[in-house]
């Protein structure tokens, strides 16, 4: 295997949930994988920022089991090429690096510099952020994990800050004196005027030294990732962490785990554009405004309306007299707030998963490896989807106890198999599925294969598959 030690290798934490942007962002489809700054989803932006050849080399993505197909299909569609592991269990950012990082060292050799990003921030200035990482290596090259601070415009109270110490001797580089956690709005103001930085969650450092560290402090929590790591399997060439061993690693994050605890924390001062996008109103002043100072996204009419923010993923939304206010509206949800209590949407969404609402972490459409299905009208015993199958992708062979389903193809060509025979549908033909019948659906063209589904039964839930054969690995 080619080695690449005198390039970084990035690590991209693409495993969140982003409840505070609900209702775009649910857990079936977080905000990672959601073009919410440009057309191109948060993932694919933070891939473009770390793919410049000379620098960097091949990501190292780091995910949960249910988004895999999303991290590998969002970059292919960049022509980007990722090693993607899966964390099997969720232990918070301290366990998923360490495994990134003894998997670096595999790859790349003991020595290797890794940088550690997360995948749903925003940066606006790829090329300052490339020059910080310049700065930031040098840093590392001395013995130093580094943190990337941001330069703070103003006082803000969402954001954990630095006190930075003695300047080292890569230019623009601090020791740390301190981490401070989310301050209050009088503190936070003391804390600009004292020169303080912005925490923005993102590391470069030499891979060793950041095992050696969470070792000193942590060492049940590195013995367990080795063992993971050590333990892992391919799975359709993504690298799947041990279950088993993961699950005895604490849940902690990087800064409590080692950052706040090791003496070899430096700062570099990141004087790009940054924002963790944590909530609407991040996303609200990331974005240019009218003459009015309104935001809007989508299907918007507005009338004697100020200072507000308004996104449509789909109906028309017309608002009189709004001034302050946030309006986000997607097929099957509309959140409406003042602007000032975004932070209040992880309570109302805790609230909707409490009430065992669908929509709290289900999106209207759901993605699965081969494409996606969309619900369009439900009743008592029929159920009607919409189903976009990927060119060359397939379902699983598989039979229902409870529903017959009715096929019409409107775009596209579809290979159908049903027990022992396998024939072709064209658009505006259909076909039959019956009860218990053993079939599969697959695209065998170049385009998209689209069409309606109607299931007719005594019960429709999605847990009535019983699957005899999958190309995703799928229980």
């Amino acid at each position: 295997m080619q080695r690449h030690e005198h390039r970084i290798i990035p690590i991209v934490l693409a495993g969140g949930t982003g409840t505070r942007l609900w209702p775009v962002s649910r857990d079936s489809l977080p905000k990672q994988f959601q073009p919410l700054s440009s057309d191109k989803t948060l993932y694919q932006e933070t891939l473009l920022r770390v793919t410049e050849p000379n620098l960097f080399a091949r990501p190292i993505v780091l995910t949960q089991q249910d988004f895999r197909f999303f991290a590998r299909r969002q970059a292919s569609e960049i022509g980007i090429e990722t090693t993607v592991v899966l964390e099997p269990v969720r232990r918070d950012s301290a366990p998923a690096l360490l495994a990134a990082a003894l998997i670096a060292q595999r790859l790349h050799g003991d020595d290797c510099l890794v940088l550690a990003v997360a995948a749903d921030h925003f940066m606006s200035e790829p090329e300052k952020f490339r020059a910080t990482c310049r700065t930031a290596a040098l840093a590392a090259a001395q013995g130093h994990i580094v943190t990337f601070g941001i330069e703070p415009k103003e006082p803000r109270t969402g954001y954990g800050y630095i006190r930075p110490g003695a300047p080292l001797s890569a230019e623009g580089s601090f020791a740390v004196r301190a981490f401070v956690e989310k301050p209050d709005e009088e503190t936070a103001r003391g804390y600009v005027a004292e020169g303080y930085f912005w925490n923005s969650g993102n590391f470069l450092f030499p891979a060793a030294l950041l095992i050696a560290e969470a070792r000193r402090f942590e060492p049940a929590m590195v013995e367990a990732v080795q063992a993971a790591v050590e333990l892992a399997t391919d799975d359709l060439g993504f690298i799947r962490l041990d279950v088993k061993a993961f699950r005895e690693a604490t849940a902690k994050s990087i800064d409590y785990a080692v950052m706040e605890r090791t003496d070899k924390a430096a700062v570099v001062a990141g004087r790009f554009q940054w924002s963790d996008v944590g909530a609407w109103d991040a996303l609200y002043e990331l974005s240019p405004s009218d003459d009015d100072g309104n935001v809007t996204r989508g299907q918007v009419a507005l009338l004697d309306s100020r200072n507000s923010f308004i996104h449509s993923e789909g109906p028309l939304v017309s608002a009189i007299g709004l001034d302050g206010y946030s309006v986000v509206a997607t097929e099957d949800a509309v959140l409406v707030m003042p602007t000032e209590r975004a932070q209040d949407v992880k309570g109302l969404v805790s609230n909707l998963k409490a009430q065992q609402h669908n929509a709290a972490s289900e999106h209207i459409k759901a993605h699965r490896p081969w494409g996606t299905y969309q619900t369009i009208c439900r009743g008592d015993r029929f159920h009607v989807k919409k189903i976009v199958v990927e060119p060359g992708a397939r379902l699983s062979l598989q039979k229902h106890f409870h529903r017959a389903e009715h096929w019409i193809v409107v775009k596209g060509t579809a290979e159908v198999t049903v027990d022992d025979r396998v024939f072709e549908v064209h658009e505006n033909q259909s076909t039959y599925i019956p009860l218990s019948g053993v079939h599969r659906l697959a695209n065998p063209g170049k385009i998209p294969l689209e069409l309606i589904e109607v299931q007719t039964g005594s019960y429709l839930g999605e847990d009535d598959i019983v699957r005899l054969e999958d190309a995703y690995n799928r229980n």
